[in-house]
């Protein structure tokens, strides 16, 4: 089996009897939410297949359940589908084969396949389990298909319509599943029409064979439902499909649930499904990931079906190779405690303009104004460590020797000599700096952390035993005025603070999101929040993690010196005998140098 070496590839002969050009997979999308990081993945995948084999992708919306369904979700799929690149040849809803879902429920009743049922949801849940039948399994065709049609008209409410195969089958998936069920919401596309619906496990696989998938991908979270996705259609007389399972993409620190995701959306501790925290495409893409970084981070993962826990730190060191290279460099200068240094032997220069490359290694990118005057701002931070009598270096000016360092009112005011002809870069300090009274810009830099502040969501959590209310750090400070030429969406970097994107302008203040960069080493200006919590997992967790790890080990540690241990006397013994050896030789060797000294 071939693998690809490079990033952004992936194996491109996983697919069992794949035939070149003939390949068609699927993206089945629920409108029932945005999409997000699991299912970019899904949808990657499916595309970039079909395509390695010159064949197509189709989506379907399994909108079967109208009491989660909305179209504005729809849409929003649609879109983010667009931003990710992804073509699709045909796109439908499983809706458009409601009838065709009632014929073949019909077919099953007819063949003795499938039968109507009014247990207690929890009474058949615990039949399924314990493997026992339902009292209704034995109706009568002509009975479980005056029900059903009395089903499809809004009446017998409390009946479903469930698989007749095997109720002591091994895998219980296998136990009976529910095929149709009854629900009285109005459908967003189809209204008040259809009065029950098929389940997705029922439909999915018809539409499967119906629409000409050769190859269902999908996550292995539901392997033990390959075994009913082929009973329907061998019960139903389909064209069989072949299922490629990957593993599902899980994020330390990181909700996927749909449900959970609503709830911090309907607690107003979000700004909604775009936030910036969130795993939703449109979050992650105003972080400042790139739409390159993911299809690459996703055909690497691949078509593995082994499950694990990812760390964001691959995907933002990904995501930064793509940016690296085209993000403009500017200069931003934190407001609290900001110092000045004044040049004093700048003269009476009054604005001084010069030009400077955007990027140190890219000239595609053009040159931009840098103004320089007497007097200019450094950040508080750096202004502590500068000593008096100190030579320095400005980022894009030159050396500087200080002369003077003092505090007033709490801010640091610095005196130093320009030294022009002095070129020798390599023992000092850099600083980055704005002139004061030019042309600058007001920026709030925002900083996130996870939201959710355990590893994983356990069962029995409750909301704030997983959020985090510090998950966002605000700075204020003043820009270059050249950032005022970029858009919202921009990339750039802050010289020795990392990499923002613009995401909002509102008057003359711009709001800039940090993006992480995949690295746990903080740059020189310290971000406002936990670097290696951002970039990897949540550190009071590691943290946690570790202590657990050493109290297990301590006891261990304890019955080992508690028991004698025969291997560990063997050792020792050894060590001895090593030792003895060692000392007798040293012995020789002094003797033979008194010998040839006499």
């Amino acid at each position: 089996m071939k693998q690809a070496k490079q990033q952004g590839q992936a194996r491109y002969d996983v697919l069992k009897g794949a035939i070149k050009g003939q390949v068609c997979t699927r993206f089945p999308p629920e409108p029932s939410g945005y999409l997000h990081i699991g299912h970019i993945k899904a949808s990657v995948l499916n595309y970039r297949y079909s395509k390695m084999y010159e064949g197509k992708m189709l989506v379907r919306f399994d909108d079967t359940n109208p009491s989660k369904e909305k179209a504005e979700y729809q849409d929003a799929i649609l879109e983010d589908l667009k931003t990710l690149q992804i073509e699709w040849a045909n796109l439908s809803h499983s809706s458009d084969y409601f009838d065709l879902a009632e014929e073949k429920a019909r077919f099953l009743i007819q063949k003795g396949l499938a039968y109507c049922d009014n247990t207690d949801k929890e009474q058949m849940k615990k039949e399924r389990f314990d493997g026992i039948e339902s009292v209704n399994r034995n109706k009568s065709v002509e009975e479980n298909l005056e029900i059903f049609e009395k089903m499809l008209q809004g009446q017998y409410c409390d009946y479903c319509l469930r698989a007749k195969i095997d109720m002591k089958a091994l895998n219980k998936c296998m136990r009976d599943p529910v095929m149709y069920r009854t629900n009285q919401t109005p459908h967003h596309r189809t209204g008040t029409k259809y009065k029950a619906y098929p389940t997705y496990d029922f439909i999915c696989p018809i539409l499967d064979s119906v629409e000409g998938v050769t190859h269902a991908m999908r996550t292995n979270e539901y392997s033990d439902r390959i075994e009913q996705y082929q009973w329907v259609q061998k019960a139903l007389e389909l064209r069989p499909v072949e299922i490629y399972e990957f593993s599902r993409l899980n994020f330390v620190n990181t909700c996927l649930s749909k449900r959970k995701l609503q709830e911090f959306v309907d607690k107003k501790v979000v700004e909604g499904w775009q936030d910036p925290r969130f795993p939703t495409l449109r979050g992650i893409l105003r972080r400042g990931i790139t739409i390159e970084t993911l299809h690459d981070f996703m055909l690497e993962q691949g078509p593995s079906k082994n499950a694990n826990l990812q760390t964001w730190d691959k995907l933002w060191a990904i995501n930064f190779t793509k940016i690296d290279p085209i993000a403009p460099r500017y200069t931003a200068i934190g407001k609290e405690g900001i110092a000045i240094l004044t040049i004093s032997n700048f003269g009476d220069q009054g604005l001084n303009v010069v030009t400077v490359p955007q990027h140190p290694k890219n000239n595609d990118l053009g040159t931009r104004p840098l103004f320089r005057s007497g007097q200019l701002y450094l950040e508080a931070q750096d202004a502590k460590d500068i000593k008096a009598d100190e030579k320095i270096t400005l980022m894009k000016w030159g050396n500087v020797k200080i002369t003077e360092k003092k505090e007033v009112d709490g801010q640091i005011l610095l005196t130093g000599e320009n030294l022009p002809d002095d070129k020798d870069f390599k023992t000092t300090n850099k600083y980055t700096w704005l002139a004061k009274d030019t042309p600058i810009v007001n920026v709030d830099l925002v900083e996130y952390d996870h939201l959710i502040k355990v590893k994983t969501i356990e069962e029995g959590h409750q909301f704030e035993d997983y959020y985090n209310p510090n998950s966002k750090c605000v700075t204020e400070a003043f820009a270059d005025a050249g950032i005022k030429t970029l858009q919202v969406g921009s990339v750039l970097q802050f010289e020795r603070r990392g990499f923002f994107r613009i995401d909002k302008i509102v008057g003359d203040k711009f709001e800039l999101i940090y993006i992480p960069d995949g690295k746990t080493k903080a740059a020189s200006i310290q971000t406002g929040l936990n670097l290696k919590s951002i970039q990897t997992g949540t550190a009071d967790q590691q943290k946690n993690e570790q202590q657990q790890e050493i109290q297990q080990e301590q006891p261990k540690q304890q019955k080992q010196q508690e028991q004698p241990n025969p291997e560990s006397k063997k050792q020792q013994k050894k060590l001895e005998a090593e030792k003895k050896k060692a000392e007798k030789k040293a012995e020789r060797q002094a003797a033979q140098q008194v010998e040839k000294k006499e």
